[in-house]
């Protein structure tokens, strides 16, 4: 009953947001639109980068890199020097992907990024929309060499709301993102309400759990001591099938977010693998937690748990020390086979010389708890909440 619970709250969830899109893009079809050549609205400069060696200690300072992770922010620095701080206010554009990130913070770059200066006023509620536009110029810029980036970009146009007189219409434009933010806020209050999110104080319990982390005891364990590792049922080809937005039943491939889920597909039941089961990339040793049934891409290994104590509760944990684990193998051409991933040893805390499987969901919680205090504090400054 839980698998098909948790299949219908997705197919809802899904089939409500696609009212709030419908609704809102309703609303960017009966505006007006103009073109406006991106050299009257920003400047593109070069930015006085060094690289990591010069990083120093502390959280004062972005330090933006050419990657597409993390709003292209590498790790945090404190201060190195006055002259190569970029002001906030303005993007950074990465010379590999092409993307484009909003610098509310002074910021450091790293080789190869530009920086995008406004030269209007843009009014912080607009910040969203213009990051889209600028985006949609991505295919443009990857096309051209980069020495070519600055030429390219200046001389391309954006496509935004415009006023009858022809002027950029920031008023539907501010409208426009705070529904939409309003509207996502709700929507993330309801998922952490409705997943036990919501209170982020530590019980003592928990506390004390992370006090006594260094004291633990430990044992190393086989993968195969806990978990049958099965080849897939049947391997789905992404461009023979239908892949949805939504759905009943997770797609699950081998990519390194989402959980490992591209979409959902339609198949015959017969070839889902089971819920409750880990999903192990064999060539990318990514691996995520499967709660529902799920259909798989290729190289998908299943790591079905032989004691049922095991569940979503804990199984973070298992994932972080089998991800740890694997991030230190030394392999050549091919991949993880089944005997590979069964004789891999991983770390477990213990209690009679077996897994204390509650001692970690409890740090799976105080962690969680953690983690999760900033957006429920977000949601309730958002939501006025005191």
């Amino acid at each position: 009953m839980g698998n098909k619970r948790s299949s219908q709250e997705s197919a809802d969830k899904g089939r409500q947001l696609g009212k709030v899109d419908t609704l809102l893009n309703e609303q960017l079809k009966t505006v007006e639109w103009g073109t406006f050549k991106v050299g009257s609205l920003f400047e593109i400069e070069n930015t006085l980068s060094f690289n990591t060696n010069k990083l120093i200690s502390g959280e004062q300072f972005d330090y933006v890199t050419r990657t597409s992770q993390n709003q292209g922010v590498l790790q945090k620095t404190g201060f190195v020097n006055s002259q190569n701080i970029n002001q906030a206010g303005n993007w950074s554009l990465g010379l590999l992907q092409m993307d484009f990130f909003y610098r509310p913070n002074p910021w450091y770059a790293g080789q190869f990024v530009r920086k995008i200066t406004p030269k209007i006023d843009i009014n912080c509620r607009t910040v969203p929309f213009f990051t889209s536009a600028l985006n949609k110029l991505k295919p443009v810029l990857l096309s051209v060499l980069v020495r070519n980036v600055d030429k390219t970009f200046l001389n391309s146009e954006l496509t935004l709301p415009a006023t009858k007189d022809g002027d950029i219409d920031i008023d539907f434009m501010k409208s426009f993102v705070a529904e939409l933010e309003a509207e996502r806020i709700k929507e993330l209050d309801k998922y952490l309400k409705d997943n036990g999110l919501g209170d982020y104080h530590l019980t003592e319990k928990e506390k004390m759990a992370l006090d006594d982390f260094e004291r633990l005891e430990w044992d190393t364990f086989k993968i195969e001591d806990l978990f049958e590792v099965n080849s897939y049922k049947k391997r789905f080809d992404a461009n023979k099938v239908d892949v949805l937005k939504c759905g009943k039943y997770p797609y699950v491939v081998r990519m390194d977010s989402n959980n490992g889920q591209k979409g959902f597909i339609n198949e015959d039941v017969q070839f889902l693998n089971e819920g409750n089961t880990i999903s192990f990339g064999q060539d990318t040793a990514t691996m995520f937690y499967q709660e529902m049934p799920y259909f798989t891409g290729d190289k998908i290994k299943i790591l079905k748990p032989k004691e049922n104590r095991f569940h979503k509760r804990n199984a973070q944990f298992f994932i972080s020390t089998m991800a740890k684990a694997f991030s230190n193998f030394s392999w050549g051409s091919s991949s993880f086979s089944v005997k590979i991933v069964n004789n891999q040893k991983i770390s477990l805390p213990i209690k009679n010389n077996k897994p204390d499987y509650e001692t970690m969901e409890t740090i799976i919680s105080a962690i969680r708890k953690l983690l999760i205090k900033d957006v429920v504090l977000y949601v309730q400054k958002k939501e006025g909440i005191k």
